[in-house]
């Protein structure tokens, strides 16, 4: 037995990373409910994105400025884009304002090693853990996706071998990071990147489109057969599938497919941001004009006419609907426009079986210094439509890398304990084994020890 736990020579050459810190002990133990997925989205409520935070990141193609011009650590990511450090009265205080689930876009290419093996890096997947922690525990929903990412995405049809390998490596890491929490999370196969105008030009005709919507449902379906593929609570999880570019009437088109599982649990993405002039111009463009205002006859035609094609395309076959974003900005908008436009589409998507998904940036509707609403009349006025009453749950029981005891603490009792261990000492058990898997291979050895003894000499 002494042979079969010590290795030869661990102690002199140790390449291994140290263990992703404070994952949940009890996620084990989660269990995944017997509810269907349109159950469990109508449980939802309303929602609220965590925008411009996780996903914040340099494009694909320019040198990483953000590790540049800072220590490359998560949270100089996750504050590149004018976020400040997420904490958790900032997520708890979305939950109080009736928000029943939180929608955590990621570029999980920051801090990736590009040397096209696409490993996602552990102390960013550490943070993301954290933020959803965070979020289960006060009540919320989670939804976690691969988004925009620096808009490598975008070059599928260049390169659809190699960007199908990423894609999958990348979503296999997730999947197994994320494999044991319960269907309070839910993954996201992608954002608005699945559409390419380089293979189908919308707005010139249907030449490549055909190919287009082929190329998307290919990568939904692997999507779907990645998760469930992997273990934990995977084969059972809900899933979100991008809609086509998550555009109402293109999802809608008939050529766009909902991937085959075998589990049966998946809803459909898409967002709202119409019309165009009042839900993203600030002011003019070369392809629109800014308008102030929002709340004309043909606004609330147009708005329940999208929101009736979703239903009768999806929510009535049994296919549930998430509308993973809708907003507007406040720049240059009559503030009862504002308020109007966004109560207006939470209610009609509400009303119909949808969750809606407002989009939500640093400087924006949800104020993450107060932890409040910006504008507290919408606030109730959403509230009033499926908001949530706040219902924190207890924090998960956490494993703390090295403390073998058990006790809350890493020091020199935990070395000493996991040594006997090792040394075969028949007299000596390990309250947390896990807790002692320091480079995360799923053994324990004389590599672990060393690490641990690294750890408490800092």
């Amino acid at each position: 037995m002494n042979a079969k736990r010590l290795i030869s020579a661990a102690l002199s050459v140790i390449t291994a990373a140290v263990c992703i810190p404070f994952r949940p002990a009890s996620a084990e133990t989660a269990d995944m409910r017997e509810i269907s997925t349109l159950e469990l989205v109508r449980d939802m409520g309303i929602g609220i994105n965590l925008g411009n935070t996780l996903e914040s990141c340099p494009n694909w193609y320019e040198e990483d400025w953000i590790a540049k011009w800072s220590e490359g650590k998560p949270e100089n990511y996750e504050t590149a884009w004018g976020s400040p450090v997420i904490t958790k009265e900032i997520i708890e205080g979305m939950a109080k304002e009736g928000f029943g689930v939180l929608r955590i876009p990621v570029a999980w290419s920051n801090m990736m090693q590009h040397d096209g093996t696409y490993t996602i890096n552990s102390e960013y997947d550490a943070r993301v853990h954290q933020i959803v922690d965070w979020t289960l525990e006060s009540g919320m929903y989670a939804i976690i996706n691969i988004h925009w990412d620096g808009g490598w995405v975008n070059h599928f049809p260049e390169d659809p071998t190699e960007s199908m390998k990423r894609f999958r490596h990348m979503w296999e890491q997730i999947a197994e990071s994320f494999q044991d929490y319960s269907d309070y999370l839910m993954f996201e196969s992608q954002n608005e990147e699945l559409g390419w105008e380089s293979v189908w030009n919308p707005w010139g005709g249907t030449n490549g489109k055909a190919e287009a919507y082929a190329l998307c449902n290919e990568i939904n379906q692997t999507f779907v057969d990645v998760i469930r593929s992997s273990g934990g609570n995977n084969p059972k999880r809900h899933l979100l599938i991008s809609g086509y570019n998550t555009g109402i009437d293109r999802t809608c088109d008939d050529l766009f497919r909902m991937p085959s599982d075998p589990a049966n649990r998946m809803a459909v993405s898409v967002h709202y941001y119409s019309p165009a002039g009042f839900a993203i111009l600030t002011e003019d463009a070369d392809w629109g004009k800014a308008t102030p205002t929002w709340g004309s006859d043909q606004d609330y035609a147009s708005l329940r006419s999208e929101m009736d094609m979703m239903k009768s395309r999806f929510t009535d076959k049994g296919i549930p609907v998430i509308i993973g974003e809708y907003g507007c900005p406040t720049k240059n908008k009559e503030p009862e426009s504002v308020r109007r436009f966004l109560s207006s589409v939470c209610k009609e998507a509400y009303q119909r079986g949808h969750c809606p998904i407002m989009w939500s940036t640093p400087g924006g509707h949800y104020n993450r210094t107060t932890c409040k609403m910006e504008d507290q009349e919408l606030q109730k006025l959403l509230y009033a439509i499926g908001g949530k009453p706040f219902q924190p749950q207890e924090p998960a029981q956490q494993t703390l890398p090295g403390d073998v005891t058990h006790d809350g603490n890493v020091n020199a009792e935990d070395a000493l304990l996991l040594r006997n261990w090792l040394l075969g000492d028949a007299d000596t058990a390990l309250p947390d084994w896990e807790a002692g898997d320091m480079n995360c291979d799923g053994r324990l050895n004389a590599a672990d020890l060393t690490l641990l003894k690294q750890k408490l000499l800092h």
